[in-house]
């Protein structure tokens, strides 16, 4: 997957780009990302892209020039789809990020100061997409969410093909608990069904605890996603008692 990055300040990636995950999938030729910062695109001896908005208000916008250059300059035709992080987006699920790394290439604009010129957001943006319902600095911290989220159902991307699939949120909850050894730390013991070795077992316990969290937890989650899960692991109904 190719990933281009449009941002005022390409530094603020280095370190969460070149470690990890995201590392060892550039480094295998599985991920390329590359940085812009949008002010190279500026019209004007002091490279500035912002401006007073129209009709007042506190703070300045990404001017649409510099912006819309910026978006075209990455374009690659079709394969390319642009990304406006904003708190106004669609939020981000596991869905979205599956269907995201399917795509070969991402244009992922980050928001500055109050936001972007309208005009390019209708004439040059194919989505725009929220991490959460609150408000950043800049949209370069939405970026790497993005990013990190997206690259882990790209294959040979984690260590284990199926390591995405088991994890929360993919059947609608939560993932269930998990214990390592040593059986006993400092009084706690790892729950008997885990050492008893029938996969059965074990099973129906790992889902049952992971619809306790998410009713407990995540209410608004349970309902359609416990159902789908129960119908697609478990031989019988599950009913859990809460």
């Amino acid at each position: 997957m190719e990933i281009d990055i449009l941002s005022l300040f390409p530094a603020y990636f280095r370190g969460p780009f070149d470690v990890s995950m995201v590392q060892r999938a550039r480094d295998a030729g599985i991920l390329d990302i590359r940085l812009t910062d949008i002010r190279d695109f500026a019209e004007n001896k002091h490279n500035r892209v912002d401006d007073r908005p129209f009709g007042g208000g506190p703070g300045m916008l990404l001017a649409p020039g510099p912006v819309a250059r910026a978006i075209r300059s990455a374009k690659k035709g079709d394969r390319s789809r642009v990304i406006y992080l904003t708190p106004q987006g669609t939020p981000l699920t596991a869905a979205k990020c599956q269907e995201l790394a399917r795509m070969e290439h991402l244009i992922l604009l980050c928001g500055h100061y109050e936001g972007v010129d309208e005009r390019v957001l209708e004439s040059e943006v194919d989505e725009e997409i929220s991490i959460g319902d609150y408000v950043l600095t800049n949209g370069c911290v939405a970026a790497i969410v993005l990013v990190d989220a997206v690259i882990r159902f790209i294959p040979g991307v984690l260590g284990h093909p199926d390591a995405a699939k088991e994890d929360s949120f993919q059947n609608g909850i939560f993932d269930g608990p998990h214990y390592t050894r040593p059986e006993t730390f400092e009084g706690k013991r790892v729950p008997q069904v885990l050492l008893d070795g029938n996969h059965e077992e074990i099973r129906k316990w790992r889902l049952s605890r992971a619809i306790e969290k998410t009713i407990r937890v995540r209410p608004d989650l349970v309902g359609a996603g416990s159902q789908k899960y129960s119908k697609e692991n478990s031989r019988e109904p599950l009913t859990v008692d809460c």
